[in-house]
């Protein structure tokens, strides 16, 4: 668990916490959206942790009894709901973990705080049941959702709960957060920022991920020699991402984000746009030897082979005749 001071990024909703706290002035359901890995479960706790704090106040002191309990994850007034189910939350679970549960007073805080976790995967029976608590809570009881699809909620739910939706980090912050937390240099950290696009625990993976610096490495040096490449080597290209666990969507990412770089430099000649700078001599020499016609094929390319790998169409034959468009639009 972390306080406010830890969180990098969403200063808007760290001051309307931190106001809500300090005012005394909290409401009794919130519901925090945001894409998965953004940054809802460590504002969540910061959230609790501070209105759980002894001291009172609008940060918590993390030395009282009630903070060291927080951060460890044992504070008693402060309630994870979980799910067994993979992929739904019943009504059960809420009936069982919040609903009879709120009729307890605090065991030794102000509040008691549930926090919901995935809570779009609430069934509508589900959010039925807890809309009954949030309709009617007793004035200890504060609910917080968290989500990646709030339009998944039902709109009695919405119109009850206090909404805060994240939003994508600055690059350049992140690019600093990355730099001096993770000890990892300027070009990497801007890879990483990239492909995050604003989102602080998938920026921290990549940067903590040995997997996605291999990845890069390979498929750089198969777009870096593609033109000069024989069909048993594109053969092994596609074997070879079957070794990655990361997402497949990676790959074609990695793919965009270097055709972009291309494109960008031959039309600008400009290093500094670049995301792949370290690349700069590869870069230009592809860049010199594409047209635009023949580069805007490429990207749409990519495009089209990502869809078809979300609508399910076989992924080798998908990659493979990607990476003949690319092998004659270079060549």
């Amino acid at each position: 668990m972390a306080d406010f001071s830890k969180i990098i990024g969403h200063e808007k909703i760290k001051e309307h916490m931190t106001n809500a706290a300090a005012a005394g002035k909290v409401s009794h359901a919130y519901i925090l959206s945001g894409e998965d890995k953004s940054g809802k479960m460590m504002l969540a706790e910061a959230f609790a942790q501070t209105l759980q704090c002894e001291q009172g106040g609008a940060k918590p002191c993390n030395e009282c009894h009630s903070c060291k309990q927080a951060i460890s994850h044992n504070q008693p007034d402060i309630i994870y709901v979980e799910h067994e189910k993979p992929n739904t939350i019943s009504v059960e679970d809420i009936r069982q973990q919040v609903n009879a549960d709120v009729v307890v007073r605090p065991y030794s805080s102000k509040y008691k705080i549930y926090i919901i976790d995935e809570a779009e995967k609430m069934n509508t029976q589900a959010q039925n049941a807890l809309l009954k608590t949030i309709e009617e809570p007793p004035e200890y009881v504060i609910i917080l959702l968290l989500t990646t699809n709030a339009e998944l909620f039902l709109p009695t739910i919405l119109s009850r709960c206090v909404t805060l939706n994240l939003h994508p980090v600055d690059a350049k912050l992140l690019r600093s957060f990355l730099m001096q937390n993770y000890e990892i240099p300027d070009y990497q950290a801007d890879i990483c920022v990239a492909f995050a696009q604003g989102n602080v625990g998938k920026a921290i993976d990549l940067a903590c991920s040995s997997e996605f610096n291999e990845l890069k490495e390979q498929v750089l040096q198969v777009l870096k020699r593609i033109d000069q490449m024989q069909e048993f080597e594109v053969i092994d290209a596609i074997r070879r991402i079957h070794e990655y666990n990361l997402e497949i969507r990676d790959y074609f990412d990695l793919m965009m984000v270097w055709y972009r770089d291309v494109l960008l430099y031959k039309a600008t000649a400009d290093v500094n746009g670049l995301i792949f700078k370290d690349e700069i001599y590869a870069i230009k020499d592809q860049a010199n030897r594409s047209g635009y016609e023949q580069l805007n094929e490429i990207l749409e390319a990519i495009k089209k082979a990502q869809a078809r790998v979300v609508a399910n169409v076989n992924f080798d034959l998908v990659v493979e005749l990607l990476l003949w468009t690319i092998k004659r639009n270079m060549g």
